[in-house]
């Protein structure tokens, strides 16, 4: 079975596919421009966009959890989740905190203060561009530089796939703020955009199963697709 975050987020994208199919009932799938639908083009960026941001974050709280719940021992933790739970220590005023997280009181603890760090995220992820996103990930499970993972061999090498997600969701921000955009948005903007976030999902839940599998020795999921 697939990921919480990636069966959210397919059930997410139908109402983009509904998007296109009734742009094209409208307007057929000849070429040309078609007058009067760009509204649907611009609707459909804003939502993709919406929608990858939602992933994203879903994805990473899932990965979190899972590392909280089965990863053996604090040991186990990557760096970064050690250093926030060493920070939160550090600025306890009391020297008997740090027995709060002998044996097993690292999970309730570590639970307690990354509930305040998904708060702060959630806040800082209203643009989900790459660095955020490699922010993101970093702080929720540990994953070093996310992006250094888009990439697909004779394709797409990772700094263009950052590239172009930060283009698009740009392009996003100039619909959502001033309603209008120095081109024209199109059928093909939607429909590039919309692939290629669903790419970037599977990529991006790919490693995050990859990343927990190896803290915890338990993946996320058993499936043989990339989620």
């Amino acid at each position: 079975m697939a990921s919480k975050a990636r069966a959210a987020f397919d059930k997410n994208a139908k109402d983009i596919k509904r998007l296109i199919e009734l742009h094209e009932n409208v307007g057929g799938t000849a070429p040309g421009r078609r007058r009067g639908l760009e509204v649907l083009n611009k609707s459909a960026i804003v939502l993709i966009t919406a929608f990858w941001e939602a992933y994203c974050e879903d994805i990473a709280a899932e990965g979190l959890e899972h590392i909280v719940e089965h990863a053996e021992s604090a040991d186990a933790l990557p760096n970064e989740l050690k250093k926030i739970i060493a920070k939160k220590l550090k600025d306890q005023p009391h020297e008997l905190e740090v027995w709060k997280i002998a044996d097993d009181g690292w999970r309730a603890y570590l639970s307690i203060h990354l509930e305040e760090l998904k708060k702060q995220r959630d806040r800082k992820l209203n643009t989900p561009k790459s660095d955020r996103i490699n922010e993101l990930f970093k702080s929720a499970v540990g994953i070093e530089k996310m992006t250094s993972h888009w990439y697909w061999p004779q394709k797409m090498k990772s700094e263009r796939a950052q590239e172009t997600l930060d283009d698009f969701v740009s392009l996003r921000g100039a619909i959502a703020h001033r309603g209008q955009h120095d081109r024209s948005v199109t059928k093909k903007n939607v429909t590039d955009y919309f692939e290629f976030v669903q790419s970037l999902v599977s990529k991006t839940g790919g490693e995050v199963n990859k990343h927990v599998k190896k803290v915890t020795k338990k993946p996320l999921w058993t499936t043989k697709r990339s989620r």
